[in-house]
């Protein structure tokens, strides 16, 4: 018997230096013929950030300006480097990487496997989902990877993470897909639905791939979830299904992401609120409030319904339910079933995006102003869910605050309900009061949950 093994085992050996592995057993014994076919289209991206420098308080003050003046720092503006990495998605050079990355960048440097480099520019950016799309110029026809549909993917898959970890070059690490659908994430980065892997995933990897044992990507690594600042096992990456709606409104012109607006507060639903509703288990979102104009109300549902399946494809937290919502893409319709007391229904809802109904007459207030810069808007379903407000929220909103404001205690996403008494139900009476010549200003804002005064004098 042992002569039988070791002959089968000299026979094997030459199988397993000269083929490339074919089958899946044959495929976890190397991962080269997959790195092989992946890693040229993974490339590494050098950003430049150009920022002001920020005075103090007393730096701009008159009096104090002389005794806090640093000579050595005349204002010059401050240039920062970032490093990440990214992914070809097409022959004609569309890359896609991580907002974190290249979204505020002055300059962005694309350097490909072969060490070729490029200029690039970002066609298409959002900092909720920390995507953007990149394009690069190059003369020949590139190495791109395919996307794989993400709700193909299953937990125990292998995974292969390549990118740039801590700027050393081009690196591979290998895990499996540990978990899906996990919301929010890390850093209050990418609000949405996130694959979870355990391929070691650090610093520099943010917009790297994660690829099947085909080479297919089915994810851009996003984060890390760590207490060191190393990898601890736990990464996140956005789905490919995510990427492609992404490249999809980049490649019609888009600049800015639109994604369809829900119009609609709920929570999931966990055991003992099933008990509560006489449900048999948990899962799903409870409806707790629906804007007027929601297309959820629109198509027939009601505070107190449940919904369980957005597209054909359970939910279990809002998060999840808007990610469903942003790859069906603004002006899809898609099928919501839902619970309402014993019966599940069925209703089809007509996605778009948050409309600018009523306008929200943006004001910006002049240097004469008490806060010069301060921009306010009317609250409509648009400027909701861009400052991610109540959705009984009404009045004015601070959209930015200014550095005068800023410094006074004002912040974006702040409602401004009252100055000096009266109610504020439009920008233009923003305006007027601050830039009156009011030298004293009570002013009621709600901040979440909380009603706040402030008092100022000019």
């Amino acid at each position: 018997m042992k002569k039988l093994i070791f002959i089968l085992m000299v026979w094997a050996a030459p199988l397993m230096g000269q083929q490339v592995p074919e089958t899946a057993a044959e495929m976890q014994l190397s991962f080269v013929p997959v790195v092989k076919q992946a890693a040229p289209a993974v490339v590494n991206i050098y950003a430049k950030v150009v920022r002001e420098v920020q005075r103090t308080p007393l730096q701009s003050d008159p009096f104090f300006e002389r005794f806090f003046r640093d000579p050595s720092a005349d204002a010059k503006p401050r240039v920062q480097n970032s490093l990440g990495s990214g992914v070809i998605l097409s022959a004609d050079g569309i890359v896609v990487s991580n907002y974190h990355v290249v979204g505020m960048a002055t300059e962005i440097t694309v350097v490909l496997s072969d060490r070729r480099e490029f200029s690039a520019r970002v066609l298409l950016g959002d900092a909720e989902a920390d995507l953007a799309i990149l394009k690069i110029d190059a003369p020949d026809a590139l190495p791109f990877l395919a996307l794989r549909p993400s709700d193909s993917v299953e937990v125990g898959e292998l995974a292969l993470a390549i990118g740039n970890p801590f700027g050393v070059g081009q690196t591979v690490s290998s895990g499996i897909v540990s978990g899906l659908a996990r919301s929010g994430g890390p850093g209050g980065r990418g609000l949405g639905y996130f694959i979870q892997t355990d391929a070691p995933i650090n610093p520099g990897n943010s917009g790297g791939a994660l690829v099947d044992m085909k080479g297919q990507l089915i994810g851009v690594n996003t984060s890390i979830l760590t207490r060191s600042g190393g990898s601890n096992g736990i990464g996140f990456a956005i789905p490919a299904d995510m990427v492609a709606a992404f490249v999809a409104q980049a490649e019609a012109g888009q600049t800015t992401f639109s994604r369809p607006w829900a119009g609609i507060s709920g929570q999931p639903v966990d055991a003992d609120m099933a008990a509560t509703l006489g449900l048999d288990r948990s899962g799903g979102i409870i409806v707790s409030g629906l804007h007027p104009v929601s297309p959820f109300l629109q198509a027939g549902l009601a505070v107190g319904d449940v919904i369980v399946t957005v597209g054909g494809q359970p939910v279990n937290t809002p998060s999840e339910m808007i990610y469903r919502m942003s790859i069906a893409g603004v002006q899809a319709d898609v099928d919501v079933v839902f619970r309402r007391g014993d019966t599940e229904l069925t209703a089809p809802v007509a996605l778009f995006a948050a409309p600018e109904n009523p306008p929200r007459d943006t004001v910006i207030l002049p240097q004469r102003s008490l806060f010069p810069g301060l921009t306010v808007a009317r609250i409509n379903p648009a400027v909701l869910a861009e400052l991610n407000l109540p959705l009984g929220g009404e009045g004015v909103a601070v959209l930015d605050a200014g550095r005068a404001a800023s410094r006074a205690g004002l912040r974006a996403g702040d409602v401004i309900v009252e100055l000096n008494g009266v109610s504020i139900v439009h920008p233009d009476e923003v305006a007027t009061i601050l830039s009156g010549g009011v030298r004293r200003i009570a002013m009621v804002v709600q901040r979440g949950a909380r009603r706040i005064t402030m008092r100022f004098r000019g």
